[in-house]
């Protein structure tokens, strides 16, 4: 056995166990007994005190030291396991297990004032969360920017600088579209009717199906805020339904079956190593939306998904498929990020962005952080919050401790933007599969460009080998200006 060897069979074992950990995570956002949340919480620290001795465990310095790579593959590899090693010896034992306990109570914390409407219910254990996440900062950012620490967790390499610096590109092209577009003659009718549970979740799976989710390795449940969960042959998705907007449900389980998509998409010679997950979550998000908007808001595609749902419902208000395609991307100004059209939802991205990079600089404290909210919603949106559910409490990241997160969404989608003009330059007669309800073709081309890398090649540089292009938000905001400019004939 060489150092290598032991390095990798050591890390076989810490992957294994982190699924193990995120397993438990699914289980708790599902069908977890309610009573269950403070076992579940020490359930979660004690795999977390496990796993964060062997991420910081001395041998791995050693067989580090001595490794010698035998191929681009094993250098990548080696390259990440010091990554996370560094990462971790910087946190102390007491954080990472407390970190994990009061985690895993905040977000049954977070439900439960999100269900009653009671931000003073979740702020105090939000301010608790933040403390220890600023001590994480700390630790990590060994005296630079501390958000930028946190940050480097989901998308390696970026700042909240340039994070920054390309929201301030888009935002000007997004609020003068979103202008236009309300200020339009022509507003598409909105879908009304009442539209039963389990006929929407036969149709999530349906759709699921179109964009070859993988059955055998896969499930889906419901969950509060949807996710998907697990890699290589155990990846599951979650959605939520609303008994009035069966768009909620299905648009929310083509979004994470797109995250799963990536994740069982992975070469299978990478299970239970570094690469075997996907590279960021800038990355991750730019399948789910590619999956969701530019073809699951499609016209070719919601035009066969009008005709299912007509056939399911007995019928909807919409007259035609041109009609439905419209109004599945109706712009109005709601307050629910997950449900927010394409025009908008960047502008909840940024909002959260500016308020958690205050929130960990200290510029900003949880018990001011509802009227933060509100008053940046209003100016941002124009519309008041009408209640904290629709506000604040909409997301579990805070409470689950995902500090630096929100901005890779919105990266996902200047990714997403780049990646669509490469697909439909590469497969031309796309619409003519997403019509008869098949997404395959280009399935089969991002897992063969993104997907099937894993972690094998940094962010950047696997979707400039994707695209063959540099990436900017140009690609992404044209799209938007030319399809919302035919639906409201701007």
């Amino acid at each position: 056995m060489t150092a290598f060897d032991d390095l990798m069979a050591f890390q076989r074992q810490t992957e294994a166990l982190s699924s193990v950990a995120e397993r438990l995570g699914w289980d708790q956002e599902t069908v977890m007994p309610r009573g269950a949340v403070e076992q579940r919480s020490e359930e979660m620290a004690a795999i977390e005190t496990l796993l964060h001795e062997r991420r910081t465990d001395p041998r791995l310095g050693e067989w580090l030291a001595s490794a010698q790579p035998r191929s681009q593959t094993d250098a990548r590899t080696i390259e990440l396991i010091a990554r996370d090693y560094g990462r971790a010896s910087r946190i102390p034992a007491r954080l990472a297990t407390e970190l994990a306990r009061l985690t895993s109570l905040a977000q049954s914390v977070w439900a439960d004032a999100r269900a009653a409407d009671a931000p003073d219910d979740f702020l105090p254990v939000l301010d608790q969360v933040l403390m220890l996440k600023r001590e994480e900062a700390a630790a990590l950012a060994d005296g630079g920017d501390l958000y930028d620490a946190l940050l480097d967790d989901y998308e390696p390499g970026m700042t909240g600088a340039r994070i920054a610096s390309l929201f301030d590109a888009m935002r000007p092209r997004l609020v003068a579209l979103r202008e236009n577009i309300l200020g339009a003659e022509n507003q598409p009718a909105a879908l009304t009717g009442h539209f039963p549970q389990e006929t929407q979740l036969r149709l999530a799976r349906a759709c699921a199906t179109a964009f070859g989710y993988d059955w055998t390795r896969g499930r889906l449940d419901l969950a509060v805020h949807p996710f998907s969960s697990g890699c290589w042959q155990d990846s599951r998705i979650t959605t939520r339904v609303v008994e009035t907007d069966p768009f909620n449900c299905l648009y929310s389980t083509i979004h994470e079956v797109g995250h799963s998509s990536y994740e069982l998409g992975i070469d299978d010679d990478y299970a239970f190593t570094p690469l075997g997950r996907g590279v960021s979550m800038g990355v991750h998000e730019s399948q789910s939306r590619i999956y969701e908007n530019q073809m699951g808001r499609g016209r070719a595609f919601s035009g066969w998904l009008f005709q299912r749902m007509s056939d399911a419902f007995g019928g909807l208000n919409i007259p035609d498929a041109d009609a439905f395609h419209a109004t599945v991307n109706r712009v109005t100004p709601g307050f629910i990020r997950t449900e927010a059209d394409e025009v908008q939802y960047n502008l909840h991205i940024m909002l959260r962005f500016d308020l958690e990079r205050d929130l960990i600089s200290g510029r900003l404290d949880s018990e001011d952080l509802l009227e933060a909210w509100n008053a940046r919603f209003l100016k941002d949106f124009g519309v008041a919050v009408d209640r904290p559910a629709n506000g604040l409490l909409q997301d579990v990241h805070w409470a689950v401790g995902l500090f630096g997160y929100f901005p890779t969404y919105a990266l996902g989608n200047v990714y997403a933007g780049c990646l669509h003009d490469s697909l439909r330059q590469a497969v031309p007669d796309l619409d003519t599969s997403l019509a008869q309800g098949d997404a395959s073709p280009a399935v089969e081309w991002l897992r063969e460009n993104i997907q099937r890398h894993g972690g094998a090649l940094p962010p950047r540089q696997l979707m400039e080998n994707a695209t063959g292009q540099p990436i900017t938000p140009e690609p992404l905001l044209t799209y938007l200006e030319i399809k919302f400019g035919e639906i409201y004939g701007l």
